[in-house]
């Protein structure tokens, strides 16, 4: 049995940054991993995916350069090739995770770690035959697909007819139909790369608007651009059952069948807290989400929780700032986990990047608010990148104080400056505080000065 100061189950962006803080503090840190280090995030999720958003864009661009004065002939996309560098891409990132706890001289064990018990020496974690006891224990074991009770969906992923986004990012042969259960983040990500590469994708989803909760001005305008690619959707629509070759939906009281080659799964993820044996030490749950405070602490004395296990924010980058923040507390210094400015971006072509509260959720919470919406063709950079491009900025302000509450923004490298208004916020900056900044020009994140300049108040 061996004793560590800390003791992390699950390496992906959470865990491993949670090890690497810990090292580096020079705390005896053990990292437990039951797949691969870099978790969902890495291996099967966001950069899997945004690697082939980035061949899918190239490809493109390629076939519609000519609005663009670039004329190419015969092109084509090789889906096998696109795996290769797929899976290249996400070999050279894992291995810099095992380098970076290498190098922090944290200890890294493959296997299923289990809660076994709680003594005054710390928390007892068995993996296979060993046990470790930690005086500290960080759960970060992300989150899991979940799956409905829909009829024939179980025999669908037994038989490969539906799958995860794990098993549609490594298909080498892409289908010719596309039928995706779920119009949110994941479901429209992987639609894009397929659309954009010649599959002809359709989108189900039970509620009557794609991309969940991100503004409804943006939503449509986003949705105008997908169906103007090719996709399809069927909103209000519920999936029922799925069989060989279809999808089977109802609307309106009504059933038909959608035909499909391959089926994505694509209807949310849930915390990933089961199995872990957290009933023995008394963790408290809820929803299957741990309940963690600020400081990620939860209801146990040297228990913590952070990314999606403890269900606050599904997002990596929550992850890593929770890990840093439950790094410090269990170091003795003052850090606390804030919210209210957590960026969020739908990759999709356009791309959809928000932060903070949308007007909507900004009039429920009671503010007076002031809205400024501008076309993204004020912006130079842009209107010389994107040919009839149709992006908007809103930004969504406190009218009493001119403070910004929230900023959302359609257009293609968004997610790159969307910060800058997470940054505003955070600091609360009142709107002459903000024209002050200088944005380099030409670029496009200059919308937010074309934006401030349109702000009139009350």
């Amino acid at each position: 049995m061996t004793n560590y100061d800390v003791i992390i189950i699950g390496g992906g962006p959470g865990g491993y940054l949670a090890a690497e803080r810990a090292g580096q503090a020079k705390l005896k840190t053990l990292c437990v991993e039951d797949r691969h280090l870099g978790g969902t995030c890495l291996n099967e999720g966001c950069i899997p995916t945004k690697t082939l958003l980035q061949s899918a864009k190239t490809y493109a661009h390629a076939l519609h350069g000519e609005a663009y004065g670039v004329r190419v002939e015969k092109v084509s996309i090789d889906q096998s090739a696109v795996i290769d560098r797929k899976e290249k891409v996400v070999r050279t990132l894992v291995s810099g995770v095992g380098a970076a706890l290498k190098a922090s001289h944290v200890d890294v064990v493959n296997g299923r770690g289990v809660i076994t018990g709680r003594s005054a020496e710390g928390v007892t974690v068995q993996v296979g035959e060993e046990l470790y006891i930690g005086k500290n224990l960080i759960v970060a074991t992300g989150s899991v697909n979940a799956q409905p009770p829909i009829p024939g969906l179980k025999e669908a992923l037994d038989s490969g007819f539906a799958l995860t986004n794990r098993e549609l990012l490594s298909l080498r042969e892409s289908p010719a139909r596309l039928a995706v259960i779920g119009g949110g983040v994941i479901g429209l990500e992987m639609a894009a790369y397929y659309q954009l590469t010649g599959t002809a994708v359709t989108v189900v989803e039970m509620l009557d608007h794609i991309a969940g909760p991100n503004d409804p001005d943006l939503v449509k305008i986003l949705h105008r651009n997908l169906e103007k690619d090719g996709m399809e959707f069927h909103l209000g629509t519920k999936v029922v059952a799925v069989k060989d070759g279809a999808v089977v939906c109802e609307k309106d009281g009504k059933t038909f069948d959608l035909p499909a080659d391959k089926v994505l799964l694509a209807i949310g993820r849930k915390a990933n807290s089961a199995g872990l044996g957290l009933e023995n030490i008394g963790v408290e749950l809820e929803k299957g989400a741990i309940v963690t405070d600020a400081h990620m602490k939860t209801n146990v004395p040297g228990v913590y929780a952070v990314g999606d296990v403890n269900g606050k924010f599904m997002l990596a980058h929550t992850a890593y700032r929770e890990a840093e923040v439950a790094v410090n507390t269990i170091l003795g210094k003052a850090d606390t986990m804030r919210y209210e400015a957590i960026p969020s971006v739908l990759y999709t072509v356009p791309e959809l990047s928000s932060v903070g509260l949308s007007e909507a959720e900004a009039k429920t919470k009671g503010y007076e608010v002031s809205v400024v919406k501008l076309p993204m063709q004020y912006s130079g950079r842009y209107v010389a990148e994107n040919e009839g491009g149709d992006g908007i900025c809103k930004l969504v302000f406190n009218a009493k104080r001119g403070t910004l509450l929230g900023a959302q923004v359609l257009a293609n490298a968004s997610s790159e400056f969307i910060i800058a208004a997470g940054i505003f916020i955070e600091l609360e900056l009142t709107v002459p505080e903000m024209r002050e900044f200088v944005f380099p020009h030409p670029t496009v994140c200059e919308i937010f000065r074309d934006a401030l300049a349109q702000y009139k108040g009350r």
